[in-house]
């Protein structure tokens, strides 16, 4: 049975995971993904009727998305969850598209400064942290 699973999706190709499923398929503990499940509204697997999770392959998709702005892009939970937000935004604003057309593009905008300002704070910081390694040798 060929596998076209890649890095970022899981190797199972089914309805509904268990999390101990989504656990090994994420590289997660599943203290982690029910931690999440608290702090990202938009992660929410289904009950079965027994009261366990059962993952759809979006939440599967989700949780991959957190993981990598967490740990790869350095964002904190509710940096996360800000970026969350705002990109799913972008496509539920047709309803008032002209009211909502300015704050959505402030939105991006201040999104990009906020990930610039990021970058340049973090730049800076190590700038600071080589200064102050080279002032304490002297």
């Amino acid at each position: 049975m060929p596998s076209t699973a890649t890095a970022a999706q899981p190797t199972i190709d089914k309805d509904f995971y268990r999390i101990g499923e989504v656990s090994r398929l994420t590289a997660l503990k599943p203290f982690v993904l029910r931690y999440w499940e608290t702090e990202f509204p938009m992660l929410e697997p289904v009950k079965s009727s027994s009261g366990h999770r059962l993952y759809r392959q979006e939440d599967v998709e989700m949780v991959l998305r957190i993981k990598r702005l967490l740990y790869d892009e350095g964002f904190t939970i509710a940096g996360a969850r800000r970026h969350l937000r705002e990109q799913n935004g972008d496509g539920e604003s047709s309803g008032a598209a002209g009211a909502n057309a300015g704050s959505a593009g402030a939105a991006a905008s201040e999104g990009a400064t906020q990930f610039l300002s990021r970058k340049m704070l973090l730049d800076l910081r190590d700038t600071l942290r080589a200064f102050l390694t080279l002032l304490e040798r002297k």
